[in-house]
């Protein structure tokens, strides 16, 4: 044993770390490296994300005036072309990189841009610098072509580096100016089989055009492909009336409760600060889209907290007004958003996104722009469209009253036959009115709460977060126990009582899953759990309703898949496995938490039933058990260190028979 410790020490003499073992990525060599951070991952969400960023430049173009047309040629699933008459990048030597163009600057380099200020832009898409040059960098061929003063500059690019100078010829075609982009994205970031989606793109194309209404777009797709994919082999598309347009064909087959739409197009200011919406109310399933400068926010933001505000408020005025207060005094806006379709599109300079997706907008500014721009016109809206404005407030009261009523029914047939529950505050419940089939996930922490609580089954699905490490139940007295209010949270939640009071018909739910992180922290918050259960309700473990969910610790991407791992042995041997199989490269990722995961992975890996790893819990052996809770848990220190002193010599002999030593 001591020479395996001289082992382990003289191998921390042999390393390193000095200034040879810093590494500085230039260029676009950090894209190639973690292309996730620029644009979200390597799947088929990322992929489109490099057509938009092209396409944004030119509707940015189109936006500030300067483009009339936006050109999509999409040659096949891996190689596509959009082309403007805007004014073109630069091609001029650029003053801080006089060796190179500015146009192989703005492709090359991370944050280079015309739309940092206001003198080329007062509203734009691209903000951060770095849309085109990232589709650059992952692209395994770039064609640019540049039309200005009377000429055609051409450059070609392959993963980021220029394949030769720029070249120039005079101009041979009716195309006066603007920019061209062709490319095609690289197989070693996203695979080889990762491919365009023409429907997606051709509906993208759509999309923008809506947006703005006064760019053309000129589409044009292989005829194979557009056969294949049941879109159009060309097409001019063009909305004269913007997002009203998209609003009318999206309810078109449907039944509207107020047959006018409530829409608006206003120019706020003269720094370019633009709002247009258009709002109906139909039968059919609602929706809410958002943009800012046509980018789409799914996420919302600031522009549609305004928007709820804006619809809150004007139908709390309209309530006022025609003598309808007590009516209103139920309608929340969840009640006015249940029928309600809306798209709102807003132009601002220098909007703040979440992230370089910009999923999310952040300007706090635009907040009660777009409440008072809407309110008000609501409001005219309203007093001027009397029977209609009446049939959907009639409308709304019912929605409210009949929430209310379904609230109350619910909570009525989830009470226990001897208790009025009081659930706690925190407790996210689930809507099935009978146990079977529902589980309650124990969840440690508001921020593991909140990713589970977008990530669960509504119906079936409970979610009850806890304040870190719950009370020591092996150790506490019993007043401790009866004052401690997570542990009167977590009873009250589970309303079947404990000790001898434990009723098993009582039980709200069918699965108690116990969902902590997949660290010692988290073992440690489980363990305390178990004992938990096991010293006050023994029964239910018993009876086989007590689960301990296993979250992974890493995630393994490769391409377009992704992979979990739940130990370094398994992220180990995953790895070894995927290099076999392929030479794409491979990411690896670790989690820091449940919090740290996004819904879609957390209900992906840990809450899904038809994906997730479970544990039960038994007991096998009552009288070993309740030993084991003593040994580990009770009150003799002395016990737990002898255990943890037993457990790390049998790991140190692990390791020496597999070093041969």
């Amino acid at each position: 044993m001591s020479d395996l410790f001289n082992l382990e020490k003289k191998k921390k003499k042999e390393v390193t770390y000095s200034a040879e073992d810093i590494e500085v990525l230039e260029g676009l060599e950090p894209v190639r490296r973690r292309p996730g951070m620029y644009i979200g991952g390597v799947d088929e969400n990322a992929l489109h994300h490099l057509v938009a960023e092209v396409l944004d430049n030119s509707m940015d173009e189109a936006v500030a005036g300067h483009a009339s047309y936006i050109d999509i040629k999409l040659t096949s699933l891996d190689e596509i072309t959009v082309k403007d008459n805007g004014r073109g990048i630069p091609i001029d030597p650029h003053p801080k990189f006089p060796t190179k163009s500015a146009l192989e600057v703005i492709l090359t380099t991370l944050h280079s841009g015309g739309k940092f200020s206001n003198k080329s832009y007062q509203t734009a898409g691209g903000l951060h610098g770095v849309g085109v040059s990232v589709v650059n960098a992952l692209s395994e061929h770039l064609l640019v072509e540049v039309a200005r003063d009377g000429k055609i500059y051409t450059q070609e690019y392959s993963k980021g580096v220029p394949l030769y100078e720029i070249k120039s010829e005079e101009k041979r075609t009716s195309w006066k100016r603007g920019t061209s982009i062709t490319f095609k994205p690289d197989t070693e970031i996203f695979g080889a089989n990762r491919k365009f989606d023409p429907a997606r793109i051709y509906n993208l194309v759509k999309a923008k055009a809506y947006l703005f209404k006064g760019v053309v777009i000129n589409w044009e797709c292989d005829p194979l492909l557009a056969e294949t994919s049941g879109i159009p082999q060309k097409e001019e598309v063009h909305f004269p009336n913007g997002i009203s347009d998209y609003l009318r064909s999206k309810l078109s087959s449907k039944e509207l409760i107020v047959p006018e739409i409530f829409a608006g197009d206003v120019k706020v200011d003269n720094e370019g600060t633009k709002l247009e919406w258009s709002i109906g109310w139909s039968e059919d399933e609602p929706f809410i889209q958002t943009y800012c400068n046509t980018i789409p926010t799914p996420q919302g933001g600031t522009h549609e907290q305004g928007l709820r505000a804006a619809l809150m408020k004007s139908f709390k005025t309209f309530a006022e007004l025609s003598g309808n207060n007590k009516k209103a005094g139920n309608i929340i806006i969840d009640d006015i958003l249940l029928n309600c379709s809306i798209i709102l599109s807003v132009f601002i300079h220098d909007p703040i996104f979440q992230g370089q997706t910009k999923e999310k907008l952040l300007s706090a500014s635009i907040t009660k722009i777009v409440e008072n721009t809407i309110k008000d016109r609501l409001d005219n809206w309203l007093t001027s469209n009397k029977q209609g404005a009446n049939l959907l407030f009639d409308r709304l009261v019912e929605t409210a009253e009949d929430r209310l009523s379904r609230k109350q029914d619910r909570s009525v047939n989830r009470k226990t036959a001897v208790q009025k529950l009081r659930l706690p505050g925190k407790l996210a419940d689930c809507t099935r009115e009978i146990m079977q089939g529902t589980e309650l996930f124990i969840v440690e922490g508001d921020s593991a709460g909140g990713s589970a609580k977008q990530a669960r089954n509504r119906e079936t699905q409970a979610i009850l977060p806890l304040r870190g490490k719950i009370l020591n139940v092996a150790t506490a007295t019993s007043d401790k126990i009866a004052q401690n209010q997570e542990l009167i949270d977590l009873e009250i939640a589970l309303a079947c009582g404990s000790m001898k009071n434990y009723k098993k018909e009582a039980l709200r739910y069918e699965k108690i899953i116990i969902m902590t992180d997949a660290d010692v922290d988290g073992a440690h918050i489980a363990s305390l759990l178990m004992t938990f259960f096991h010293r006050r309700m023994p029964k239910l473990i018993e009876d086989g309703h007590l689960y301990v969910a296993q979250p992974p610790l890493y995630r393994i991407t490769q391409g377009s898949n992704n992979y979990y791992a739940g130990s370094d042995e398994e992220k180990v041997s995953l790895m070894a496995e995927l290099s076999k199989k392929s030479k794409t490269k491979i990411e690896l990722g670790r989690f820091k938490g449940l919090g740290e995961m996004t819904p879609a992975q957390l209900k992906e890996t840990t809450m899904n039933p038809e994906k997730r790893k479970l544990l039960r819990l038994k007991i096998n052996n009552e009288e070993q058990i309740i030993q084991i809770v003593e040994d580990l848990m009770g009150k003799k220190p002395h016990k737990r260190f002898e255990f943890i002193n037993e457990q790390a010599l049998n790991k140190m002999d692990k390791i020496a028979n597999n070093l041969d030593i």
